[in-house]
């Protein structure tokens, strides 16, 4: 064999390997049920938690817990999945800026079992679009969304 040939065969070992251990790090899209059973059979990767604040009357988030005084590492808030279940989220880094406007969330991370809490990595938020004309608005369910 030709020494070029075996460096290209060497380059695409280690492509498939990395291929391989990326998709091994994947994490994928659960409710909080299914993120607790996944938990509940002892495994610990990571998932990803989709969901919205749940929100009063008059539209504010309900259940946000941030004491930057007492731990500005720790920010505690009530999240809502899309199968309308309702779990506390524990991140351990400073509250994010805008998360009470924020249309819906993306929690990173894994479900505590002890603590009956998901502990968040990572908060990904999608806040409303500033191109969006209108105002902001609240349905009778507490979801935010822009009118005209």
């Amino acid at each position: 064999m030709k020494k070029s040939h075996i460096i290209a065969l060497g380059v695409i070992a280690i492509a498939v390997a990395m291929i391989i251990s990326t998709l091994a790090d994947a994490s994928t899209y659960l409710s909080f049920k299914e993120a607790k059973e996944l938990a509940e059979k002892g495994n610990t990767k990571t998932v990803h938690v989709t969901g919205v604040l749940p929100r009063n009357a008059k539209g504010d988030p309900v259940g946000l817990r941030y004491e930057p005084s007492v731990n500005p590492n720790r920010f505690e808030f009530l999240m809502t999945d899309s199968l309308q279940a309702q779990y506390r989220v524990i991140l351990n880094e400073p509250k994010p800026q805008d998360m009470e406007r924020s249309e819906s969330i993306v929690v990173i991370g894994r479900m505590n079992l002890e603590g009956d809490y998901f502990e968040a990595d990572k908060i990904l938020l999608k806040c409303p679009s500033k191109y969006n004309n209108g105002e902001l608005k609240t349905d009778e369910d507490g979801y935010v969304s822009y009118g005209k």
